[in-house]
């Protein structure tokens, strides 16, 4: 009795072992998967903080966990489930339907882009009410843009994670994919709450503090809003970037070659440069990609103008 005692428990001992070990392969995995999505990360980091400026300071985080629940949920109940049913049975498949969300990334940014060059952008500040005067539906559209835009980006990090574990057993896959889904959300968020407040934390410390800690927090209420604009150039060009990219590999996985090819050529031409040849190897791939964004966009954003314009016409 005593040694089926002791056997049971060195069972119990190897079982706990091999769990653990799991956990850590898991971890592991999802940090490697991680990283792998960290450029598309930054995009999203970027691209999130414009749907919250204009906003009053008391809405701004609100709003912001509003987005991060609707990422969480885009990730959990849609992307993931479908990821793991579309690797399992049909993987060729999420190649196009990745670049159909990367064609709705180039269209934002080009929209954008369109706005900023006609005039149009500077019209919308000049004329309209700021955000946040504007009511609680104009916060939902808001909050809905936000998510749509979310559901493209979170789209690519949960396929480019999905491809890093690939290998992996169905169910280790899904826990892998759930730890990312949660770690990035919250991380992405987290640091989205800290830049729209940063204004408010830097005229807390200017009003209750004193010397360089008061001065400091004069530079940061003086800086964030410059801050704010220049992100929301980057989340323009992030989408056009992100958007473009997405294209290109695409194409290349589809049997098109070509043009992934020329990117590679220009990247290992300037890799090549002394000292900082890994900058600009990485500054050509992403300034290519967005360009390739900023072509297929316009194309898009002037069929849709074409379209808007057709239907007025037979209106009149």
């Amino acid at each position: 009795m005593p040694g089926g005692l002791a056997a049971l428990l060195d069972d119990i001992a190897v079982l706990a072992k091999l769990a653990a070990a799991s956990v850590d392969d898991v971890g592991a995995a999802a940090g490697r998967a991680s990283a792998k999505a960290a450029g598309v990360v930054i995009d999203d980091a970027a691209v999130t903080p414009r749907y919250v400026h204009g906003f009053t300071p008391n809405r701004e985080l609100p709003i912001v966990r509003k987005i991060a629940v609707g990422s969480l949920r885009n990730k959990l109940l849609f992307i993931l489930p479908a990821a793991l049913v579309l690797s399992q049975f049909v993987p060729w498949l999420l190649t196009p339907i990745l670049m159909v969300g990367g064609t709705y990334l180039a269209f934002e940014g080009a929209e954008k882009v369109y706005e900023v060059l006609t005039g149009h952008a500077k019209k919308k500040k000049e004329t309209a009410l700021p955000a946040g005067a504007q009511g609680e539906e104009q916060e939902r559209s808001m909050v809905r843009g936000a998510v749509r835009t979310d559901f493209i980006l979170s789209a690519e990090i949960m396929v480019i994670a999905l491809n890093e574990v690939a290998d992996e057993p169905l169910v280790s896959r899904a826990v892998i994919l759930l730890v990312v889904a949660v770690g990035i959300t919250v991380l992405v968020y987290g640091v989205v709450a800290l830049i729209v407040k940063m204004d408010d934390i830097g005229l807390r410390l200017a009003t209750t503090r004193n010397g360089a800690v008061a001065t400091t927090g004069r530079g940061l209420v003086k800086a964030m809003p410059k801050v704010l604009s220049v992100l929301s150039s980057v989340g323009i060009v992030a989408m056009l970037w992100v958007g473009g990219h997405i294209l290109l590999v695409g194409a290349d996985e589809l049997g098109w070659h070509l043009p992934y090819d020329l990117v590679h050529d220009v990247e290992v031409f300037v890799g090549a440069v002394p000292g900082v040849g890994g900058a600009l190897s990485w500054l050509a791939g992403t300034l290519v990609s967005a360009l390739i964004g900023l072509v297929v966009g316009a194309v898009v954003v002037t069929l849709m103008h074409l379209r808007s314009g057709r239907k007025q016409a037979e209106h009149v």
